[in-house]
């Protein structure tokens, strides 16, 4: 059965699903025992998350397209749109960014080859895994903050215990990592990038039941 020359479905939706799943399973393992173990932030996993699930549909959509020399160099060039800005963007205003184009190159270049089913198959797990993927960020109990500081004779690596114990005194948060991104030894101050916890909301004490 077909509309407007494309066809409602056919065989390839289960090619897609299986080969999916397989892309799933391994993404899982490398984000689970590698990616999250180093870099808390999940912001960070959901860029990476995100980045292979698009490239997993554009390819197999495209891979039914014949593209020749021009057309393969207009999509380089969509894509290289993410390089161009004038200021900085954050990883996952970026990773948006891309999906958002994905999502466009997806639907306006697949052709006869391409079932409807496939199509609303596609769009609609990208749009369920940026869903997922962002409640799970907004869980994230892990915070990054910029600030200065002065004692630079904490800076040295064998007093990095002083060093946290200082900044923890001196903001009250519970820091767990602390990066230097600048030395200004004129001003004799320092610019760290700290990654702190922030507290569970605790639960409002009602008080004992009246009777």
């Amino acid at each position: 059965m077909e509309f407007l020359e494309v066809p409602l479905f056919d065989d390839d939706i289960f090619k897609l699903g299986v080969r999916f799943l397989l892309d799933v399973f391994f993404l899982i393992l490398v984000v689970s025992f590698a990616v999250y173990p180093h870099d808390q932030k999940r912001d960070f996993t959901f860029t990476v998350v995100m980045m292979n699930v698009m490239v997993f549909f554009i390819c197999f959509t495209l891979k039914k397209l014949d593209l020749g020399l021009g057309m393969a160099l207009g999509l380089f060039a969509i894509f290289a749109v993410l390089r161009y800005r004038t200021d900085a963007i954050k990883a996952k205003e970026m990773t948006y960014l891309f999906i958002v184009i994905g999502i466009a190159v997806i639907n306006a270049l697949s052709n006869k080859k391409t079932s409807y089913v496939e199509l609303v198959a596609v769009n609609l797990t990208v749009v369920a895994a940026a869903a997922l993927m962002e409640r799970f960020a907004s869980r994230d109990r892990l915070r990054q903050h910029t600030l200065s500081y002065d004692r630079l004779d904490l800076l040295a690596p064998h007093r990095r215990d002083e060093l946290l114990a200082d900044l923890k005194e001196r903001t009250g948060l519970d820091i767990c990592k602390v990066e230097v991104a600048r030395i200004d030894l004129r001003k004799s101050s320092a610019t760290l990038t700290i990654d702190y916890y922030i507290p569970k909301p605790s639960k409002p004490d009602t008080g004992p039941a009246k009777e």
